[in-house]
């Protein structure tokens, strides 16, 4: 259990995703913190306050996850401007300073950040969520490698492609991606747990990766 006994904090993780991922890594030891808007340690990440009372109230932080996000519909500049707070700033903000605290501390931690399908692929209509996603994808490699030599802390990305958890079920309850499953393109809907497997193998001490997107999306982006 490489995890075991160490701090990993889960920003926005009272959802699916978020719930799956924490279950998997406290039966493993971990040491598991959770923050979102409503539930556990009550925190916006788009508030630089915020960030910072979260950062404040944890001891020494091994692991950061970022699944804070917004699918950003509605009138395109109103819909633009949530997702650039929610799905990139705020997310990028948090990481960059956790790593602040990491290398304070002298801990070769790990952060991973989440994207999207969208953010790797064309979809029509994603312009205000997937361009905002495809920013925090190229801000997380710079990141990872400002974060690399003495500091040793790893920075990964992940791609989630339709996952019958999150924000993707309401599009899998309209039907919009039943042709993917009919064609063949993918075998099956994502499950929380697919996502929670790939959290915790970018999380493990001894990872040797970093600065990657991993798309964890059944083949439906190739």
């Amino acid at each position: 259990m490489p995890v075991a006994g160490l701090e990993i904090l889960l920003a926005g993780g009272a959802g699916g995703l978020g719930s799956a991922s924490a279950e998997l890594l406290k039966s493993e030891g971990a040491n598991v913190i959770v923050s979102s808007r409503q539930h556990g340690i009550r925190a916006d990440v788009t508030v630089a306050d915020d960030r910072k009372r979260l950062l404040d109230a944890l001891g020494k932080l091994y692991g950061l996850v970022v699944f804070t996000g917004s699918p950003a519909r509605g009138e395109m500049e109103e819909a633009m401007r949530i997702s650039h707070q929610v799905n990139y700033e705020g997310p990028i903000l948090l990481a960059r300073e956790a790593a602040e605290r990491m290398k304070a501390t002298g801990t070769q931690g790990a952060i991973v950040l989440f994207a999207t399908m969208q953010a790797v692929a064309l979809f029509p209509g994603s312009t205000a969520y997937a361009s905002e996603k495809a920013a925090l994808l190229h801000a997380a490699r710079i990141l990872a490698k400002e974060c690399r030599g003495p500091a040793n802390i790893r920075v990964n990305v992940i791609a989630p492609g339709v996952m019958a958890a999150g924000m993707a079920e309401a599009s899998i309850a309209s039907g919009k991606y039943e042709r993917y499953l009919q064609d063949g393109i993918i075998p099956r809907y994502g499950k929380a747990q697919d996502v929670a497997r790939a959290v915790r193998f970018l999380l493990e001490p001894d990872n040797y990766i970093t600065g990657q997107v991993l798309s964890v999306d059944g083949g439906i982006t190739l």
